[in-house]
């Protein structure tokens, strides 16, 4: 057989060895091949070698001009697909950083230094949104970026377009969860005095029933049953890129029915009643606006409005709960973590995790005790008691 790889002599009188090697076929089903040059005949035999090999079990990775921007892209497209609006949003912010710094790099030029320079700079000057720009980025923000564009790195791999992942060899930077802060039960208690002089009173006492605020704000009458005392989540109204969007349950575990106890009955009925006079005061003025809306689905009537049938704006929602706070001379919380607050004083209640984890609409038992269960120092005492109680000699 005829030696593929070819001496070459360069005008100066510099040796060096070529080969042209079939790799197989491209897109359109051309035939493509590599032409290589190497300064020793030995290099040159071990990369054909290398090449044929991988070429015949299908691992060889074929040299492309793809940059990174452009194959985030495609990842996108596919990872994101029939996903909810505020995930494919999450994306999107994760890759920022990326394509800035990186982008513009063909994918198969990047290495393990330009991932761990991406990290640093992150963590000096990375940030573009939610705050001053050129500020530092969070450690759960880079590790939200790495791991995003780890599981990306390793999609191409799988397709044959990178041959090993270096994301994967970049360790992430440690990251603590701030502890959550939340109410004791007297807490709750003293809120609740205050917002039932409130318009929004039925609204508060689902958010402290352990609802989000998208699931909260997403709710319609007709997800109530006032006579079988139950409540239905099958969609939230959430805030993505400062746009208000309806999406399906947060988690595959989100779409709940959950039983309603009197005050929260009564409350909602109240709530009700007074919409009805509302909508008699303002006549053909109420819920007139809804039509500028481009979420709204016609006929919708939602449960947390305005005094002219219009949905609040989630942030508008979130400043009410601060304001009403303050009234009641409570530490600032935030309203998220209401719910923190709700499923940790059930878990005190003696309410099992399992159904715990259910009322809050999780995939899984384990997240809510990691997450949202949390102790507090009076907790401690509890533990104080029981310890003595354990050790008391007769």
């Amino acid at each position: 057989m005829k030696d593929p790889i070819k001496k070459i002599t360069l005008k100066d009188g510099t040796v060096r060895y070529r080969f042209v090697v079939d790799v197989g076929l491209d897109e359109d089903g051309k035939r493509q091949q590599l032409t290589r040059t190497y300064d020793k005949l030995k290099e040159a035999r071990d990369e054909l070698a290398r090449i044929r090999h991988e070429t015949s079990q299908g691992t060889f990775v074929k040299p492309s001009e793809l940059t990174v921007s452009e194959y985030l892209d495609e990842y996108f497209q596919g990872a994101t697909r029939g996903r909810r609006e505020s995930t494919k949003a999450s994306y999107r912010y994760a890759f920022l950083p990326v394509r800035e710094r990186l982008g513009h790099r063909t994918l198969q030029s990047v290495t393990k230094r330009d991932i761990e320079n991406l990290v640093d700079w992150m963590l000096a000057s990375g940030r573009r949104r939610g705050g001053k720009p050129g500020t530092p980025l969070g450690a759960r923000s880079v590790r939200l970026t790495l791991g995003r564009l780890k599981a990306a790195f390793e999609m191409a791999v799988q397709e044959g377009k990178l041959v090993r992942n270096v994301v994967k060899l970049v360790e992430p930077p440690e990251y603590a969860p701030a502890e959550r802060d939340t109410w004791s039960q007297a807490d709750v208690r003293t809120f609740l005095r205050v917002a039932a002089g409130d318009r929004l009173h039925a609204a508060w006492r689902l958010s402290l029933y352990g609802l989000r605020r998208g699931e909260v704000l997403g709710l319609r009458w007709s997800d109530v049953d006032l006579s079988a005392k139950t409540l239905t989540v099958s969609q939230a109204r959430v805030l993505v890129d400062c746009k208000v969007r309806v999406e399906p349950p947060k988690s595959r575990n989100g779409a709940r029915t959950l039983p309603l106890d009197d005050v929260v009955v009564n409350a909602l009925t109240e709530l009700r009643k007074r919409q009805m006079q509302e909508s008699a005061a303002a006549g053909r003025m109420y819920r007139a606006a809804l039509a500028d809306l481009d979420w709204y689905a016609p006929g919708a009537e939602y449960i947390v409005t305005d005094e002219f049938g219009i949905p609040l704006y989630p942030e508008h929602y979130s400043d009410e709960f601060a304001r009403l706070l303050k009234h009641a001379g409570l530490r600032k919380i935030r309203l998220h973590d209401s719910r923190h607050t709700t499923l940790s004083l059930m878990e005190k209640a003696g309410v099992p995790i399992s159904i715990i984890s259910k009322w809050a609409g999780h995939y899984d038992s384990a997240f809510t005790m990691r997450t949202y269960v949390h102790a507090s120092d009076e907790d401690l005492q509890r533990g104080r008691q029981a310890l003595a109680e354990i050790h008391k000699i007769a």
